[in-house]
């Protein structure tokens, strides 16, 4: 037995047995159970590559040698051998240890990442420094085959594979990204692993050349040739790299034998490392709806997941999608497209109903969005749900694809604002300002369940590109009927109470805080302070503006984005385009990037509470 929390650095493993290094990777599958048991975090993504890690670090020297983990939600047992079990209890909370991986907690992080696809560019770009300084470090990059689906890796495949530059990619083969994987890569994958003839008579040549030297290495060329014969020459074979697998995952002295040879080679290496999702645990292991993936505090022993759901509400993911069923029941055009994210953008409900108009294109930002243009051209109603930190990559697609050729393709823009525990990397803060510049576009956000139908039903009225952000979190169900459906003129946003002093100016959930609160501060200290629900963050309603603009009060712009480009903005551009004089105050996050927590904790950092916007009331009419 290992005591997890002693580990200070990974230097220890170099001295251990195989038998050694078993126990020492049971007993980080038992702490990372009881761990994230208390405090949630990605379970079956870790589960799944304790043994990978532990052999990397058995044959490589960490922090020399560079590790970089794509996506970075399988490193905790990575954090564990660099000396962070400690901080594991405060794992993904406020001010406490990262979920991904991170520079400034050890120099065991020598990348941070928390897309997919990024791992292979950036080893590229290491290995580039490294032989340009003149120096000798391995430079190892892993990677899931869901991530591989990502274009950005083949790019970076494609650059470094036919050069001289030392590099190692690990293929972390488990089936799986959040949802199942799909496409002629998992196919390929699928292949390499279960050619059961190859992999037959490999193991039977295997014991015929026991200890025979110099016969191992005439038929070492004749395996290569068996193996192309059988099952083709592989994509990373044609592509410049040396391939080393199918090697099981969970296999420590396959993964350290392998490994060592990688470490060998004077090329780029691919070792296709096969494991199991969840590995050790198993609620995790026979999950196949991603649930295991993310999850909050669960029960280790039952696998009941801490948080009990109140009837009454629903995700407000899981609301479009029932809204998206209910409008493609009357109308046969629509159909979604998802990259990678059924399960969390919660479209299970609507590839049951309609599985052949729910298409799963994998983590393919930039593909799904010019993929739905393609179907808008001949006439569909395409829905591409993308969450908001996602987005921003397929940003030129919109631009040049979608919005300049004015089709109506609607993208769902779901977990927009602060997300809390998965930290800057997922932040949902940028769309509108990213977004807004873009013409023929329109960007609305609801502020119930009720506003999201008839605002997803307008969304296909509209002649071009629609953007409907939402939230994390629930909302209030309500009755999703398309006969009651309503369209909303664009533009128009609604005053949802009434004042003298100020006005409020949002969009979303948060407007009924603000009219709970404008009528404490009326009781309270008597400012009487107006509500107004901006749904249309493009258009503005400018006639709305021009209103207020005459009423000579001052207004409160809050928004739970980026300030710089976002409403606010839009708001002062269109007072100073039209020589209008109003007083103008912007909340907003910062120009900085923001960390885990809670989102109170986030909010309460940021300045963004419903005290700080009493505060910043009290300013303006005093002024």
């Amino acid at each position: 037995m290992y005591d997890i929390n002693k580990i200070t650095d990974p230097s220890f493993i170099k001295n251990l047995s195989t038998q050694e290094m078993q126990v020492l990777c049971d007993d980080v599958r038992t702490f990372l159970i009881d761990s994230l048991s208390q405090t949630g975090g990605h379970v079956s993504s870790n589960l799944g590559v304790v043994e990978l890690t532990v052999a990397m670090h058995k044959v490589f020297n960490s922090p020399e040698d560079k590790f970089i983990w794509d996506v970075g939600h399988q490193v905790y047992t990575h954090k564990i051998l660099t000396g962070r079990s400690k901080k594991f209890n405060t794992l993904r909370q406020y001010k406490g240890l990262s979920g991904f991986p991170k520079r400034g907690e050890s120099v065991h992080d020598c990348w941070e990442t928390g897309h997919a696809s990024t791992s292979i560019s950036a080893a590229v770009g290491m290995s580039y420094a490294r032989d340009l300084q003149g120096k000798n470090y391995h430079v190892v990059a892993v990677i899931g085959d869901g991530s591989l689906t990502g274009g950005m890796a083949y790019e970076a495949l494609n650059h470094i594979g036919h050069t001289n530059h030392r590099l190692i990619v690990i293929i972390n083969d488990n089936e799986m990204s959040i949802s199942q994987n799909v496409g002629a890569l998992h196919n390929i994958f699928g292949n390499l692993r279960t050619n059961a003839s190859y992999l037959k008579t490999k193991h039977r040549v295997k014991r015929l050349l026991k200890n025979r030297v110099i016969l191992k290495q005439m038929m070492s060329r004749a395996k290569l040739r068996v193996k192309r014969f059988m099952i083709g020459e592989s994509l990373f074979d044609a592509m410049g790299f040396k391939y080393l697998g199918p090697v099981d995952g969970h296999n420590l002295e396959e993964l350290i034998k392998n490994l060592k040879a990688a470490k060998a080679a004077d090329k780029p290496v691919i070792v296709h490392v096969k494991t199991k999702k969840g590995k050790g645990y198993s609620f995790a292991e026979q999950d196949k709806q991603g649930i295991w993936h993310g999850v909050g505090k669960f029960n280790k022993e039952t696998g009941e997941l801490a948080i009990k759901k109140d009837e009454r509400f629903i995700s407000w993911s899981q609301l479009i999608c029932h809204i998206l069923i209910e409008l493609t029941k009357h109308d046969s055009r629509v159909a979604v497209i998802t990259p990678a994210m059924i399960n969390g953008s919660a479209l299970n409900d609507y590839q049951k109903m309609y599985p052949d108009r729910l298409i799963d294109v994998g983590i393919a930002e930039e593909h799904a969005v010019t993929m739905a243009g393609g179907m808008a051209t001949q006439g569909m109603k395409p829905f591409v749900s993308i969450y908001s930190t996602f987005f921003k990559r397929a940003f030129d697609q919109v631009h040049h694809d979608i919005a300049r050729q004015k089709l109506n393709v609607v993208f769902g823009v779901d977990r927009a604002g602060i997300v809390g525990a998965d930290g800057e990397t997922h932040q949902g803060i940028y769309d509108i300002s990213m977004l807004r510049p873009v013409p023929n576009l329109t960007m609305m956000m609801p502020k119930d369940a009720k506003e999201a139908c008839d605002l997803l039903y307008t969304a296909y009225q509209i002649d071009g590109p629609v953007v409907i952000r939402y939230p994390r979190g629930e909302t209030l169900k309500t009755t999703i009927d398309y006969e009651s459906f309503k369209r909303i003129p664009v533009g128009s946003w609604s005053v949802l109470k009434e004042g003298t002093d100020a006005y409020i100016i949002s969009m979303g959930p948060i407007l009924d805080e603000f009219i709970e609160f404008t009528q404490t501060l009326h009781q309270e200290v008597g400012m009487d302070v107006g509500v107004i629900n901006a749904r249309f963050i493009k258009p503005l309603d400018i006639k709305l503006l021009d209103e207020l603009a005459m009423k000579k009060v001052p207004l409160v712009v809050y928004e739970e984005s980026a300030v710089i480009g976002g409403l606010g903005t839009a708001i002062l551009e269109y007072y100073n385009e039209t020589n209008q004089k109003v007083e103008v105050r912007r909340l907003g996050i910062p120009d900085l990037y923001v960390q885990h927590g809670s989102v109170k904790e986030v909010l309460a950092e940021l300045h963004l509470t419903l005290r700080d916007v009493g505060q910043e009331l009290q300013q303006v009419i005093q002024k």
